[in-house]
């Protein structure tokens, strides 16, 4: 039997949009329908892909494209204004290549009014709600948040950071994380490797070395870099 094609990834943007209430800071986290066939009835950030009309403005610029349609699928999603001098790039994501569906998908980090409250067009997008990253990965631990792995390993890399605001700010700076996920089942389970972990090139989840991936136990998912 031959190889299926690989699909294109598809050009996308997605907000991690946050808000800081005194010490506490929370992030938005909207519900898929679950009509929907790429990861229908999940919690996602809002976001989507990239649109002809956004790629020809852009000239040829990528992160410009994926920059105008994070903000305009932010006011569609959810009825809040971004601006686009505010997005911060966090991370690139590109689908798994067995995947029938996929997305290169770049992650925005913003902030937004502190009393700032989402309107889902109960179609598309049936749900929000304002959670702490700590919150969100407790909830899909306990059974009770669908989630993805990129929406997981992005909470998670919140859970430690001190302030939104100051982290947005750091942010800036710095090189967005790239993820190419090399994707590796095990019984019961399975190895989500990145850029960075031994095991990366070869998918050899038991090479030595430095870590950066997602794994499932039987106690939920678990997300591992060295040094961090």
């Amino acid at each position: 039997m031959s190889e299926q094609p690989v699909a294109p990834a598809r050009p996308s943007a997605t907000v991690v949009l946050f808000r800081e209430r005194d010490a506490d800071g929370e992030i938005l986290l909207v519900q898929r329908s679950s009509r929907l066939d790429f990861h229908g009835g999940a919690w996602v950030f809002p976001g989507g892909r990239v649109d002809a009309h956004e790629e020809a403005a852009a000239a040829g610029d990528a992160l410009d494209a994926a920059r105008a349609a994070a903000v305009r699928e932010v006011m569609e999603e959810t009825g809040l204004s971004v601006a686009a001098s505010t997005l911060v790039t966090i991370s690139r994501w590109t689908t798994p290549i067995q995947a029938p569906k996929r997305f290169l998908t770049w992650f925005f980090l913003a902030p937004v009014d502190v009393h700032a409250e989402a309107r889902v067009d109960g179609r598309e997008i049936v749900a929000s709600r304002w959670v702490s990253p700590a919150a969100a990965i407790d909830e899909h631990r306990a059974g009770q948040l669908d989630i993805p792995p990129p929406t997981f390993v992005t909470l998670t890399s919140l859970t430690n950071v001190r302030s939104l605001a100051e982290h947005h700010r750091q942010q800036a700076a710095r090189e967005p994380d790239i993820f190419e996920p090399r994707i590796v089942l095990v019984e019961n389970g399975f190895f989500s490797l990145y850029a960075g972990d031994a095991g990366f090139e070869a998918g050899d989840i038991a090479a030595p070395g430095p870590r950066h991936r997602l794994y499932s136990t039987e106690s939920g998912w678990h997300y591992e870099r060295s040094g961090c």
